[in-house]
């Protein structure tokens, strides 16, 4: 995968957002706010971090990743067009009866590594991924974005103990700090800080960024195929749930709320930066 510059990434960041916004305006429905959360996550790795390979001989070179908080899936279907994964007109179908673009991806597609939808389970899947790797002497890594809300899953500590164990260094998590979950905010529910301490306690070393910013995304991970650590790396990004609109951010029973009428247009207009 050739690389962006920055600014390029930034214009690319605004185009998959506006599409996704328009994907689920169109399907009345759709997890938006789940999605603006990490979309400069998702369209670093793909566009920058991540070695993506997609001839038959290279295939299995080709690093993985998982989306463990699969709520935010939305955002990977306009990439996955953009790359050629699946045709641009299939977007319009998402969330249609008998779509292969639904709320959660679907394995049999080509670019999916990972079919998912109750949460804490994505990770799991990803330290399985990252320790078979181990075990076959393989070089590509393993990247997964976890919720925060996502951790109050107890399989989610299950795989955390079990990667720390391992010493899967060539594992890596975007953790999606925005701080809500469906119906309340994460402090309000159950405490999750000090989060980061609780990650390093399981013997991962953990960065923390903004993780909107794309340099810094990108700069947190420019050593992983080179890092001497033996522990994996958890990254955790402070975001804001529905980025972008600014009636949606940070807001409320938002969740998987697409908007309608004049505030679709609205929304639109902000995504693009109209």
């Amino acid at each position: 995968m050739g690389r962006m510059e920055i600014s390029e990434l930034k214009g690319k960041v605004k185009e998959i957002k506006a599409e996704c916004l328009e994907m689920c305006i169109m399907a009345g429905s759709g997890h938006v706010t789940s999605a603006f959360s990490c979309a400069e996550i998702v369209v670093a790795l793909y566009y920058d971090i991540m070695n993506l390979y997609t001839d038959e001989k290279n295939r299995r070179r080709s690093d993985r990743f998982v989306m463990s908080k699969n709520h935010g899936s939305a955002i990977t279907y306009p990439i996955l067009a953009d790359l050629g994964y699946i045709e641009k007109e299939e977007l319009r179908t998402f969330l249609q009866d008998g779509s292969r673009l639904g709320s959660h991806t679907k394995m049999g597609m080509a670019g999916v590594d990972f079919a998912g939808g109750s949460l804490g389970i994505g990770l799991g899947v990803a330290c399985g991924m990252a320790y078979a790797a181990k075990c076959s002497k393989e070089q590509w890594i393993t990247y997964a974005i976890v919720g925060d809300g996502e951790c109050y899953e107890g399989s989610i500590w299950e795989s955390v103990m079990f990667a720390g164990h391992n010493h899967l260094n060539n594992l890596v998590v975007f953790l999606d700090r925005n701080n809500m979950c469906v119906t309340d905010y994460t402090e309000n529910m159950l405490e999750l800080e000090p989060l980061a301490d609780k990650w390093r306690a399981f013997q991962w070393d953990v960065k923390e960024i903004d993780g909107h910013n794309l340099q810094e995304i990108i700069a947190s991970v420019k050593d992983v195929p080179k890092r001497k650590s033996s522990k994996p790396l958890c990254i955790i990004c402070n975001t804001v749930k529905g980025n972008g609109i600014d009636f949606m951010s940070s807001k409320m029973f938002m969740h998987g709320v697409a908007p309608k009428g004049e505030w679709a247009k609205l929304a639109i207009r902000q995504v693009r930066g109209e």
